[in-house]
């Protein structure tokens, strides 16, 4: 059905505008005065949002930059409070209309607004969510439209928050654990470029003046800073080159997901990349088929929610696996991304009816492993960070000393010779 764009006066005589569908404009002032809203104009969205464009396209490009959006904290509430609401049996609309009024972000107002107005037009739950697809995943709508088809709302809602907050955990303590090693790496090359550019060219006057030939590895460092000091504007034009070419590359299908495969065999990190891949594909999986999602469903909604287009190809090809009659212990076995103790697991929960626990194990097992990895990524950086810090500190402390302690010797036996 078509939108239409209206504007109104309410009971209280304040004026009111929206959208909503209906077969005709008749049908949305029908609607309209059911909620007690005397309209004032009715006119296809399609031709309100054309004539907005045209006069307002300059305004909308600069201030849709500075627009607060939706974070994945205001989605997390709001999934926890309406769990909270709609299970002490408040109705949906009220409980909407009490979590706009207490939310926060302006953003997040408005995209309860527009969910409340799409449930007066007659829509599904479900559907007026799928009308964000910035601020509800697919699996998040693929979970609530399950819920209001088993009568589950509430507890799929309590589902989602414990997987949201999951999610939230897994990203917490991977940021924290890389914070360090990424100052640390961050600091060395602002090191090197203050040293290059600053140091070096000040040792090397003093260079000049033994008119003798330099050690190698000071010839090295004299040539790099001055390729530096004269060409830095190469090296960042560069610099910039390579990481926009890198971007465009992920950016496409092709590129994303060899990527994706690249970052699962990264010394260190990819192991705790993939257990906390597979952590979120084996909590998802078993969340859809608790919900009572068929499998073959669950697995294609698990697809997009993995975050990683390699395993996402991967569950993909299980799902056709599946449909092709397979056992899921086959297509997992096939993936080749499970470990033989998980696989195990999954056997157990295939053979016992009871996968879904499984499942619920096998994602709180790698859960378990990401939060050890992670406890010990510091310890295990923290050498080769050490050893780069002191091969640079080395090479300059060579490239730099060299020619003074040869100077020095030089200049020591030129002193015996003169007393001889």
């Amino acid at each position: 059905m078509p939108n239409f764009a209206y504007r109104g006066r309410d009971a209280g005589g304040q004026m009111t505008q929206g959208v909503l569908e209906g077969l005709n404009s008749a049908a949305v002032a029908d609607a309209l005065a059911s909620r007690g809203i005397i309209p004032l104009s009715i006119n296809p969205a399609a031709a309100v949002a054309g004539a907005k464009a045209a006069s307002s396209a300059g305004s909308s490009v600069s201030f849709e930059f500075f627009k607060p959006k939706v974070l994945h904290q205001d989605v997390l509430m709001f999934t926890r409070q309406i769990y909270t609401l709609l299970k002490s049996g408040v109705p949906i609309m009220r409980a909407l209309a009490g979590l706009q009024e207490s939310a926060i972000n302006p953003a997040m107002k408005e995209v309860i607004q527009d969910v409340r107005e799409g449930l007066d037009s007659g829509r599904e739950f479900s559907v007026a969510l799928a009308r964000h697809p910035t601020v509800f995943t697919a699996f998040y709508l693929s979970m609530v439209r399950v819920g209001e088809m088993t009568g589950r709302l509430e507890e799929v809602f309590i589902r989602l928050f414990d997987h949201m907050e999951f999610e939230r955990f897994m990203k917490q303590q991977v940021s924290s654990a890389l914070r360090y090693p990424t100052f640390v790496v961050i600091a060395m090359v602002i090191a090197l470029f203050v040293i290059n550019i600053f140091v070096i060219p000040a040792f090397a006057k003093v260079f000049a003046s033994f008119n003798t030939e330099l050690p190698l590895m000071t010839r090295i460092l004299l040539g790099f800073s001055n390729f530096m000091v004269s060409y830095w504007y190469l090296l960042l034009g560069g610099m910039g080159t390579a990481i926009f070419s890198f971007r465009q590359w992920v950016g496409t299908k092709a590129g994303r997901l060899k990527w994706d495969e690249v970052k699962l065999n990264i010394p260190i990190a990819g192991q705790i990349i993939r257990k906390a891949t597979l952590a979120r594909f084996s909590r998802s999986f078993a969340l859809a088929m608790r919900s009572g999602v068929p499998i073959i469903q669950a697995l294609t909604t698990v697809a997009q929610t993995v975050d990683n287009d390699f395993i996402a190809k991967k569950v993909e090809e299980m799902r056709e696996g599946v449909e092709r009659g397979e056992s899921v212990l086959r297509v997992v076995g096939k993936a080749g991304v499970f470990t033989p103790v998980v696989m195990q697991m999954i056997a157990v929960g295939e053979e016992s009816g009871a996968l879904e626990e499984m499942l619920e194990e096998v994602g709180g097992m790698y859960q378990n492993e990401v939060e050890y990895e992670l406890k010990t990524l510091s310890q295990k950086i923290e050498p080769i960070l050490i050893v780069m810090l002191g091969a640079v500190v080395m090479v300059l402390a060579l490239g730099i000393f060299l020619p003074i302690w040869d100077l020095g010797k030089a200049a020591t036996h030129a002193a015996g010779e003169l007393k001889k």
